[in-house]
C-alpha cells in the first residue's frame, strides 16, 4: 500500500469543469481509511487548494504553486516555501507588459490579472457554482506592475503567461528564459477546458506557462513532505496529467498518467489510466486497494 498519494487538480482530480466526481471523492476516503495521507499538488493558489482540500476532508498537506509552498492544514501553517522575489516578479511583469501578452500573478491568497481571460476565466466561472468563502478569489487590476510593487505581505507563488497564438507565445518564451535564477516551465500542448455560456459549452484553448522560483517543483515539496513523514521515494504514489506534473510522476513509487495526459506524460509513467472526465483517479487507486 502506498502511504502518500500526491494527486494534482486541473485536468487529473477536477473534470473539465472544474469538479470533483463521487466516485472519486469515495475513493480517497477509502484510502485516506486505509492509512494514506492524500495530499494535493496543485498549481493554484493557496487558499484555492485549501478550500478544495477542506472540502474533501481528507487531507493534512497540500502544495501549491507547483511546489512553491506546503501548507500544513491540521496546524494551519507553512511548513516549507520557496517564493519569487517581488524584484524578480517586477522584472518578469515588465517584459509582459513591453510585449502585450496575458499573465496573472499567484499569491498565497488571489490571482492578481488585467482581465477574465484563459485561465482566470474558468476559475470565474468555477467560482459561479460556489458560496463566498469557497471560492477563487480573483483581483482585477489596471496596472498590475504598480499593484505588486505596493503588495505587503503577499508572497508570490507563481506567474502564469497564456496566449493562443504559438508564435507569439514562444517568442515571449525565448525572452523569459534570459531571465536568471527562475524556472519557466516547457509546455509543449495547449490547455483545454470548458465552461458555460448560457446553455453552450464554451472550449479554452491556449498555450500557458508558467514561473516560479529557482528549483520549485511539485515533486520537490512531495519529497520534502514524504522525508518529514519518515516514507521513502517507493512508499509514494503521484498522479497527474500535465509537464508540471512528469517529475514526480517519474520520481514516485508509482507513477500514474491520466487518460488525458500528452504521451510524453504517459510514457514516463508505471500506469495510464481513463482521463479526467471518467474518473482516472479513482481508477488509479481502486488498483493500490
Amino acid at each position: 500500500m502506498y502511504k502518500l498519494i500526491a494527486i494534482d487538480l486541473d485536468g487529473t482530480l477536477l473534470n473539465s469543469y472544474g469538479v470533483i466526481s463521487e466516485k472519486n471523492k469515495n475513493m480517497l476516503n477509502k484510502a485516506n481509511e486505509n492509512g494514506a495521507q492524500i495530499v494535493i499538488a496543485s498549481g493554484r493558489s493557496t487558499n484555492s487548494v485549501k478550500n478544495i482540500a477542506n472540502d474533501l476532508g481528507v487531507c493534512n498537506y497540500i502544495i501549491c504553486g507547483n511546489g512553491s509552498l506546503i501548507y500544513d492544514l491540521q496546524k494551519d501553517e507553512i511548513i516549507y516555501d520557496k517564493f519569487i522575489e517581488k524584484k524578480k516578479a517586477l522584472q518578469i511583469i515588465k517584459i509582459c507588459e513591453q510585449n502585450s501578452i496575458y499573465y496573472n500573478i499567484y499569491t498565497e491568497n488571489m490571482v492578481i490579472a488585467k482581465s477574465l481571460n484563459n485561465n482566470v476565466l474558468f476559475y470565474h466561472q468555477e467560482n459561479a457554482s460556489k458560496p463566498d468563502n469557497k471560492k477563487t478569489k480573483i483581483n482585477i487590476v489596471p496596472n498590475i506592475y504598480e499593484y505588486v510593487n505596493n503588495l505587503e505581505e503577499q508572497n508570490i507563488l507563481k506567474i502564469t503567461i497564456s496566449d493562443s497564438d504559438s508564435i507569439i507565445f514562444n517568442g515571449i518564451i525565448r525572452k523569459l528564459r534570459e531571465v536568471k535564477d527562475i524556472d519557466v516551465l516547457d509546455v509543449a500542448h495547449m490547455s483545454r477546458k470548458i465552461i458555460k455560456s448560457g446553455t453552450e459549452e464554451v472550449s479554452l484553448e491556449y498555450y500557458y506557462t508558467e514561473i516560479t522560483s529557482k528549483n520549485v517543483d511539485k515533486w520537490y515539496a512531495v519529497e520534502y513532505l514524504a522525508n518529514n513523514l519518515q516514507l521513502e521515494n517507493k512508499n509514494v504514489m503521484a498522479i497527474g496529467d500535465n509537464v508540471n506534473d512528469k517529475i514526480m510522476i517519474e520520481n514516485a513509487g508509482c507513477g500514474v498518467a491520466m487518460g488525458n495526459s500528452a504521451p510524453y506524460i504517459k510514457e514516463v509513467a508505471d500506469i495510464v489510466v481513463a482521463d479526467n472526465n471518467e474518473d482516472g483517479v479513482a481508477e488509479a487507486i481502486e488498483k493500490i486497494l
